[in-house]
């Protein structure tokens, strides 16, 4: 039992940086949408291509996507018409789910497309091989600038779970406050309306 788990456990370790991305089907004449939940001031940077589907030779014309990506409010951030391949990158400017919606033209007979699709957000935007050679950083200050980033990524998520209590802390006492007066009223009319009876 124990064996299974401890194999189990290691390949998926191994296997986990392999995963770079998803590859979709885009129906022609439809839209798909995927959402990404971003905090602010966070980067992100996204690619994305049309698989060929026979390898060596070229996509026909008619074999193009738009791809729009939005912010919860609406705001566009990538707008690209009838591309083949693309990227964007960006930084969050608001909080929420940004929405990357890719959308192929109607082609006579239908046919669908796939989709090499890849959207990293905030650590793991970072490309920190460039980095490495940029710099000719050493692998211990990489490492260090890794740990950096992490644990002031946590040290924000902390403020963002302080206030997040904060606010439930206040609605719950307001809330039990409500609930004493209503408890009160209602032991008040219940008494009136038993001196009533009497």
């Amino acid at each position: 039992m124990w064996r299974s788990i401890t194999i189990a456990t290691i390949v998926t370790v191994i296997l986990t940086p392999l995963v770079k991305g998803m590859r979709f089907d885009l129906e022609t004449g439809a839209t798909k949408c995927i959402t990404e939940d971003i905090k602010i001031n966070a980067m992100t940077v996204g690619k994305y291509s049309i698989v060929k589907p026979v390898e060596g030779f070229p996509l026909s014309a008619e074999d193009r996507i738009t791809v729009r990506v939005t912010s919860p409010l609406g705001n566009n951030y990538h707008y690209a018409d009838r591309k083949d391949s693309g990227s964007f990158a960006f930084t969050a400017g608001e909080a929420g789910d940004y929405m990357a919606c890719f959308w192929a033209a109607k082609q006579s007979p239908d046919k669908s497309l796939s989709i090499d699709f890849e959207w990293k957000s905030g650590l793991a935007a970072k490309d920190w091989s460039k980095v490495a050679k940029k710099g000719q950083v050493e692998m211990m200050e990489l490492e260090l600038k890794k740990l950096y980033d992490s644990v002031t990524m946590v040290h924000e998520e902390m403020f963002n779970l302080r206030a997040r209590e904060e606010m439930m802390q206040h609605l719950i006492r307001s809330t039990n406050a409500k609930m004493a007066t209503f408890s009160f009223f209602s032991l008040i009319i219940c008494l009136s309306v038993a001196a009533l009876q009497l």
